[in-house]
């Protein structure tokens, strides 16, 4: 009896663990890419996201984007999918900050990309993100004006490290957002395949 309990409480133990060392980390880098915003007012130009699928699984991905204010409030998130060797590009403006939950654009912010497997018909930012690599994306910034110009810069969006704790959130914040928004907070996916 003894030794059916010790070996009872070893095992919950190790599956205990196996969890948590398992929650640091949802996937593997090259799935979470990040970027900024700013200056999304007039009479600044538009900015610009473009996201690739470089074919390297030669199969559809989603593209789930996740849109916060500079207040680290999600304003805004969608899914779109992305072929194979396509390109997708959205607006800043009209595509991921012209429907904020809040009523209110943010004029600077963060865009967060997830590189997913295709979990549904559209892509679903909300629940089931299973990332999967590949995606590119690039964003053009408007700096603070020059006179009357304002210059535009370009990068590419950073890889970072996408833990488990960061994916549920995301998924739990954008089905908040579709819940209890009234189809406000929710982005569109601009032009392309």
């Amino acid at each position: 009896m003894k030794l059916t309990s010790c070996k009872t409480i070893f095992l919950a133990l190790a599956i205990v663990g196996l969890v948590i060392a398992g929650a640091g980390v949802a996937s593997a880098q090259d799935v979470f890419r990040v970027n900024y915003f700013s200056n999304n007012a007039a009479p600044a130009p538009d900015a610009t996201v473009r996201i690739d699928n470089p074919g390297l699984t030669y199969g559809n991905l989603c593209a789930m984007i996740y849109v916060f204010a500079a207040d680290q409030q999600m304003s805004e998130c969608c899914g779109c999918v992305e072929t194979h060797n396509g390109l997708r590009t959205l607006s800043v403006r009209n595509n991921l900050t012209s429907n904020p939950l809040t009523g209110i654009r943010a004029r600077d912010g963060v865009i967060k990309v997830v590189s997913a497997a295709v979990n549904n018909s559209p892509c679903d930012p909300t629940s089931n993100v299973t990332p999967k690599a590949n995606l590119r994306t690039w964003v053009t910034h408007i700096q603070n004006p020059v006179g009357t110009a304002y210059p535009i810069t370009e990068t590419e969006s950073s890889d970072s490290t996408l833990g488990a704790t960061e994916l549920a959130n995301l998924q739990a914040q954008c089905a908040f957002i579709n819940i209890l928004g009234s189809g406000h907070g929710v982005c569109t996916c601009g032009t392309g395949d």
